[in-house]
């Protein structure tokens, strides 16, 4: 009895998926300033593709403050963002780490908010350990700003696929494990 398996039953893409992911954060965080030149760079040209966009929705809206003028002024302004990030990337760079250190405040602040809700209730704790830190976080990348832009961004991207490309090796080795024992014959 020959049982045919394709590899993407045994899990080995997202292997290969999970170690490449592995590199690029070690790699993201080995050289966090270029990672975060590159993903201001991205965000630059999503602004400029929005733009286009934008402007291609206000002439399929019609006039009036509510179409074409709209889509105009939309237009306009998240194109001037994504030229002003694409002509200046460490300047955009600086910015994009500033209004992560707020989002991280913010953050920390409804989870405190959160935690103190739902205290009572078993494992709150960790919402509660996740606020300290995140509030740490921010309070880190605001302090050192705009010196924390040369490595803020790039280092969490790189943590971020890291743990992503752990998560994807962890599934991808049960999915071998649930396929190799489904495929023994049974004694």
């Amino acid at each position: 009895m020959t049982n045919s398996i394709s590899a993407a039953e045994t899990g080995k893409p997202d292997m290969i998926w999970g170690i490449l992911m592995l590199i690029c954060g070690f790699l993201a965080i080995a050289v966090p300033l270029a990672s975060s030149i590159g993903v201001a760079i991205v965000i630059g040209w999503l602004l400029l593709i929005s733009a286009v966009w934008h402007l291609l929705f206000g002439f399929r809206s019609g006039s009036g403050i509510g179409g074409f003028l709209w889509q105009l002024l939309l237009a306009i302004v998240y194109g001037a963002a994504g030229l002003m990030i694409l002509l200046y990337p460490l300047a955009g760079l600086a910015w994009l780490t500033l209004v992560l250190a707020t989002f991280l405040l913010i953050e920390a602040a409804l989870e405190f908010v959160l935690y103190f809700n739902i205290r009572r209730r078993v494992n709150a704790g960790w919402v509660l350990f996740d606020a300290i830190i995140t509030l740490l976080l921010g309070i880190l990348i605001w302090a050192r700003w705009p010196f924390s832009s040369v490595w803020a961004i790039g280092t969490l991207i790189g943590v971020s696929l890291i743990f992503s490309g752990i998560s994807r090796l962890m599934l991808s080795s049960a999915v071998s494990r649930a396929t190799a024992s489904a495929t023994r014959p049974a004694v």
